[in-house]
């Protein structure tokens, strides 16, 4: 008796909104089918690779390392037969909806000013921007591009070198007057030091004290969940923070805020990358015009 035909494409693309939407009844809705039979298609693609690709649960789904694999591979076929038929249909014109996950400092310093351009050069392409400082999951938050600072964790990721920027410790004129101008690290200890409220890969302030390098901790008074409310609260005359130089140049430049114990500097820099799922060369046109534009026009620099 002869095998049914196994529509592969479909059941990949069940399983793949099965993942992104975090279950069966809502891949269901989506899918316009019933739970029961997601679950049983589910069921019968696992049979057929003789692989469990996810752990059930009461409360939710879990996805087994080869089912993290098999989705990693199903996304790029799929992306593959959607940009065919694109190209077969339309020409090479990128078109769709790209998700970007940015922290608020790259998207208000680095992108929102050149994003005109963008938008004018691909009419057909639209952005959905997420601004957080927070590192999050690009599967379950189901974005395309995310550009994160500092040294990158070992992950099934592709990264592509947005540029490195140096670190500047500054306060507001406002903030000085009332408090001083610290000379060197004892001077530091008895200022406000703002802090992020998340997990840093650097814990502290790295300085330079007689020549070896020590770490200052923040003060931990006000914190913050990302850079652009430390800068914020820099402005205000809150306290001091120590900054990505390209979020601070242009306030530098204005006199709204003063770089402070340029000696104490040890030279420390944080580099950016974009990362994304998937090689290049399998990504939607969407995806890479907006890979190809952050790596031309909105990269950081200082």
């Amino acid at each position: 008796m002869s095998r049914l035909p196994v529509n592969r494409s479909g059941e990949m693309a069940v399983f793949a909104r099965v993942v992104e939407l975090g279950g069966f009844s809502a891949a269901a809705r989506l899918c316009c089918m019933t739970p029961s039979a997601v679950s049983k298609l589910v069921q019968r693609l696992e049979e057929r690779l003789g692989v469990r690709l996810v752990n059930r649960s009461t409360r939710r789904l879990q996805l087994t390392a080869e089912g993290c694999a098999f989705y990693e591979r199903a996304v790029r076929i799929l992306a593959d037969i959607d940009e065919a038929e694109r190209l077969a249909g339309a020409g090479e014109t990128p078109e769709g909806r790209v998700r970007l996950n940015l922290s608020a400092s790259y998207a208000a310093h680095v992108l929102m000013p050149v994003l005109p351009e963008f938008l004018s050069a691909f009419p057909s392409v639209s952005l959905d921007i997420l601004q957080t400082d927070a590192v999050v999951d690009l599967m379950q938050e189901r974005v395309d591009i995310a550009v994160r600072a500092g040294p990158l964790k070992t992950s099934g990721l592709i990264a592509r070198k947005l540029g490195t920027t140096s670190m500047t410790i500054v306060g507001a004129p406002s903030y000085l007057e009332r408090f001083g101008v610290p000379g060197d690290v004892e001077d530091l200890e008895a200022h406000n030091r703002l802090s992020h409220s998340y997990q840093r890969a650097v814990d502290g302030w790295p300085l330079l004290s007689n020549g070896e390098q020590v770490s200052m901790p923040p003060t931990e008074r006000v914190r913050v969940s990302d850079g652009e409310g430390l800068r914020l609260l820099a402005l205000a005359g809150v306290g001091l923070a120590r900054l990505p130089t390209f979020m601070v140049k242009a306030d530098i430049r204005d006199g709204r805020l003063l770089p402070l114990t340029e000696h104490l500097n040890p030279g420390d820099t944080e580099t950016f990358h974009a990362v994304f799922h998937g090689q290049g060369g399998a990504l939607p046109a969407r995806v890479r015009v907006v890979l190809d534009f952050l790596a031309s026009r909105a990269r950081v620099s200082a």
